[in-house]
């Protein structure tokens, strides 16, 4: 088995694996912004995991791994920023590239300080033809807008994730933190609570994932 042909494998098992039902084009789609990941990173350093077959499961599928929670968010119900989800400290793209792989019609902002993350990002947004993506290159703590739905991966710990972001967030809007082992965090001197904390099952990744799900304290409704 060629190394192209068993990571189309590995993809297309790892979605399967994940229970997803993604349109034919996605795991061709995924497996070319792997290429260009594993090309910009030599140059980039975009991410310190080089083997493409590792960043199926530890890229890919964990980005995917939240499909279900975005959809179920972003079905409407905001005052403003409708369908819109913001993806915090983006880096390589990820989660925001393979969600919006996956959610073409759902609007994704990509937001990362750094400007060459940034130009990789813009690279792969032409690449991929992804209509539905916008690349910023700002500080969270400068970024202005309304969304219904703010996702970060691996940025900081949950209190900084919240209290940087809770700007960002339309009224009725959520944030979604991935994570790995589940931490406390106090958040007392933000406007945001936990609402859940969910446990994520990655095919590949022999690891902790959790996904917390915040709101304002008076969007709060007790959850698991």
């Amino acid at each position: 088995m060629s190394a192209s042909t068993a990571l189309s494998t590995a993809i297309t098992k790892g979605i399967s694996g994940l229970g997803l039902a993604p349109a034919t084009d996605l795991a061709p789609q995924l497996e070319q912004f792997l290429h260009g990941l594993v090309k910009w990173n030599k140059a980039y350093n975009l991410t310190s995991i080089r083997d493409p077959q590792q960043m199926v499961a530890l890229h890919l599928l964990d980005s995917l791994a939240v499909v279900p929670y975005i959809h179920a968010c972003s079905a409407g119900g905001m005052d403003s920023g409708a369908g819109q989800i913001l993806d915090v400290g983006s880096g390589a793209g990820l989660p925001g590239i393979p969600l919006a792989l996956y959610y073409p019609q759902v609007e994704f902002v990509l937001l990362d300080s750094n400007g060459k993350k940034t130009r990789f990002l813009q690279q792969m947004q032409i690449e991929l033809g992804l209509d539905n993506v916008t690349v910023v290159q700002a500080r969270v703590e400068d970024h202005q807008g309304q969304y219904a739905q703010v996702i970060c991966r691996a940025f900081a710990n949950l209190a900084d994730i919240a209290g940087d972001s809770q700007h960002l967030l339309a009224p009725g809007g959520s944030l979604l933190a991935m994570k790995g082992k589940r931490e406390a965090a106090d958040l007392a001197a933000t406007t945001l609570c936990v609402d859940k904390v969910i446990p994520l099952d990655v095919p590949g990744i022999d690891a902790e994932r959790h996904l917390y799900v915040l709101h304002r304290h008076d969007n709060h409704h007790k959850g698991a």
